[in-house]
Formats: C-alpha cells, structure tokens, sequence
C-alpha cells in the first residue's frame, strides 16, 4: 500500500511540473513585457535622437561659443548645487533619521513640498522672496519719513523694509537675481529635497547601536557622529551627490523663472533647448539634449564605480 501511494504522488508530481513550467513561463512574460514597456520607451526616444542627428551637426551645433558657455556653467552650477545639497542634506537626514523633536513632521513635510511642487512655481517663489520687503524689517530701518512728504521708490522700499536682492546688491556687491548664483539657488531648491530623503533613508539603515556604545565610553554625539556615523554614510553621500547633480542638470523651469535665460550669463544647458528651439533650431537643440544625456550618463557610472570603490 506506501508504495503504491508513493507511485501516484510521484504520477500526480509528473503530472504537475509541466503545468509548473507554463505557469512560470507566462508570470515571466507577463512581468517582463509589463516592465519593459518604460525601457522600450526611453530607448526609443534615444534612438529617434540619434537618428535626428549627424555626428558633423553635432559637432557643429557644440562648437557654438553660446553652447559652450552654457556647457561650463552648467558644470560649475550643477557642482555647486550638488556639493551644497550633500553639505545640508547629511545633517538634515542624521536629525530626520535619530530624533523625535517638536516640529519633526512638519520638516519633513517640508522638505517635500519642492519635489511635488510645479517647477515654475518654485521659480517664481524664489523671485518673490528676494523682490519683496521683509515682514518686520521696516522696524529696523533707517529713520522714519514724513508722511507730508512725496516719498520717491528708494523711499517707499525704506519705509516698508528692505528687500533683500537690493540689499545683496547694494550693501555685499553680490547680486543674486537674473545672475549665476540665482541658477545655483533654483537648482539647489530642488535637488535639496532629493539628496535629503537619500541620506535619511541612509542613516535609517545604519544600526545607531554603534553610537550608542561610543557615547558610553565617554564620546560625544557630535564625536559619534562624525567618528562611528559619517563614515558609514559614506556611500549615501555620494548616492544623494550623484541624485542632487542629475537633478541639477534637468532642472529648467525655476531657472527661467528666477535666473532667465540671458546669453552668455545665466545659459544652462537645459535653458539652451529651450533657447535654440524657439529660435527654430531644432538641431543644435536636439545635440544639446543628446549631450545632457551623455553627461547625466558619464556622471552615474564614474560616481557609482567610486561608491563600489569605498565599499570594497
């Protein structure tokens, strides 16, 4: 009797794995052809760019002294923006990540709002806080002016408080508006936002025992932070690096709004499509586009084989 029951589960086993196998075959192409719809999609998109193109215009549209100065300003901005979203977003995310203080989900709902946020409302968010005067500031303004007196513009900003691009420009010698730290500023408002959430998620997933333990022997927070922490945040910084530059280097429509898009001053090279399209040439436009993609590229993999280099 065991072993003829053993001979019809076998019988029923044989019966099951081709059924298996079919079943298996059809969960793949169904996940694979659901998946890679997003792919085929970006790969064509590549391809009918490439295909737009020759390589003599492309060569052509980049030799443009225009072009090339948006190439190195973008360099230099999205650098910038970068290495500042890192410098904010490390401590950000160590606090967001270890402690529940008053306030934490209103922050972290905050540091949100640029990332939901329409583009061109954060540029023009950012034009309105340094173009109008600041609440209160008129209290410490200069003295107070008559009111039978016809009071001129510089009169009335003084009167109502002081504005703070004005003040940058008239008092530091620093503009910011429709200049170049207005650029850095439009793309660090957004790329901020993502290199926080990365380094959160980055100190999240490291074991604060460590920490803890250093703090008994005698250590400091600040101590652990930097001595037992940082150093194993190493590979988020630079994951939330690489994100907050590519977010950088897409970033268009804050910099319109805020820094415009004037020749050979605030040009990008996301403002460049822009620019060449509305001129109608869509060829130097598209050679653009294709450099930023190549760019965006080169950056992901030096800094992702750097982040595989720290970890080995």
């Amino acid at each position: 009797m065991a072993t003829a029951a053993l001979c019809c589960k076998g019988i029923r086993s044989l019966k099951r794995k081709p059924l298996q196998r079919y079943s298996d075959v059809m969960f793949f192409l169904t996940m694979g052809g659901l998946s890679s719809c997003f792919v085929i999609l970006i790969l064509l998109l590549l391809i009918a760019d490439l295909n737009f193109t020759s390589a003599d215009e492309f060569l052509e549209a980049l030799r443009k002294p225009e072009i090339r100065s948006a190439f190195r300003l973008t360099l230099f901005t999205c650098t910038a923006a970068a290495v500042m979203s890192v410098w904010v977003a490390t401590p950000l995310g160590y606090l967001l990540s270890r402690f529940r203080f008053p306030g934490r989900q209103l922050v972290d709902t905050l540091v949100d709002i640029p990332v939901v946020l329409p583009p061109l409302v954060l540029g023009l968010s950012l034009l309105i806080l340094f173009h109008q005067p600041f609440p209160f500031s008129s209290l410490f303004t200069g003295p107070s002016i008559s009111a039978d007196a016809e009071p001129d513009a510089g009169m009335k900003n003084a009167r109502e408080g002081w504005i703070l691009d004005e003040w940058l420009r008239n008092e530091m010698g620093f503009p910011v508006t429709y200049r170049w730290p207005a650029v850095v500023l439009a793309q660090f408002a957004v790329a901020c936002a993502f290199a926080v959430r990365t380094m959160k998620v980055t100190f999240d997933q490291i074991d604060p025992r460590a920490e803890d333990v250093a703090r008994t022997l005698g250590c400091s927070r600040g101590g652990a932070f930097m001595q037992i922490a940082l150093p194993q945040a190493s590979r988020g910084m630079i994951a939330a690096g690489t994100i907050a530059w590519a977010r950088a280097l897409g970033e268009f429509g804050p910099i319109l709004v805020f820094a415009g898009a004037t020749r050979f001053r605030t040009e990008v090279l996301s403002t460049t499509v822009f620019l060449e399209l509305s001129v109608g040439q869509l060829d130097a436009a598209v050679a653009v586009s294709l450099l930023m993609v190549g760019m965006a590229v080169v950056v992901l993999l030096i800094l992702r084989w750097l982040g595989a280099d720290l970890t080995s």
